[in-house]
Parts: C-alpha cells; structure tokens; sequence
C-alpha cells in the first residue's frame, strides 16, 4: 500500500496533518499531488504549543513540511479492498523472459561489428586458403 494511492483515496475526507514544526491542521482532504502537497477546506490549525487555534476556510501546505498524516481508518480498508481486486488481474502483458526483436542480451550475434561467432574472416585482398 503505497502513501499516495491512501491520499488519493483519502479525498473529500476529514484527516489530521501535524508538520515539522509541531502545528497541526484538521481539515477535508481536497487534493494532493505527487510530492505530498495537499490542499484542505474548513481547516482549524492549532499552535505548537496547542494554546492558540485558527480557523480557515482553505488552505495549502507544502508535502516537504509533513511530519504525519493521520486519515480515518475506512480509507485504509477501502485502499485494502481496491489493491486486493487489483491483484487478480494478471500481468497484461507485462513480464515474462523471451527473445526480443534485436535478439536481447547474451551472447547473440546482434549489435554493432557482431556476427556473434568467432569466426575469422579475411579482409579484403587476402588470400584464401581452404582445405
């Protein structure tokens, strides 16, 4: 269970953001992005110290200065019950080891200057000798 797949799922539900410098911010999730960055609506935002409280109607707050997120245990269960349907699918054709077009790796006879055996081949102008 990756963290963004939960805050993806976690959209438009109530979750707790506590950052770096102590203050924690209570609000609905309205959408995150790949660096954790996360937007909240009807946030109350209480002081280091816990003394002072703030209310917001929205607000923006930076994913580098999350300590934790705390979201509700449903979202959790719901994340569970997507990964565990997603599973069963198959590979859809991912995987699997077989010879590719350009021969792969190895010791074929691909690539640049290659004909892969060793052969001795005689350049231009010198004379042949067979047996």
């Amino acid at each position: 269970m990756l963290p963004l797949s939960l805050l993806k799922t976690a959209v438009n539900r109530p979750m707790l953001v506590e950052l770096k410098n102590g203050e924690t911010y209570n609000g609905h999730l309205v959408s995150c992005d790949n660096w954790m960055n996360v937007n909240l609506r009807e946030v109350i935002c209480t002081s280091r110290d816990g003394d002072h409280f703030w209310r917001m109607p929205e607000c923006y707050i930076r994913g580098s200065t999350i300590k934790y997120l705390r979201i509700p245990d449903e979202v959790i269960d719901m994340v569970k019950e997507e990964t565990s349907k997603g599973r069963g699918r198959g590979n859809m054709g991912r995987g699997g080891r077989g010879k590719s077009t350009f021969g792969g790796r190895g010791r074929g006879g691909g690539g640049r200057g290659g004909g892969g055996q060793n052969k001795q081949r005689p350049n231009k102008g010198q004379k042949r000798e067979f047996e």
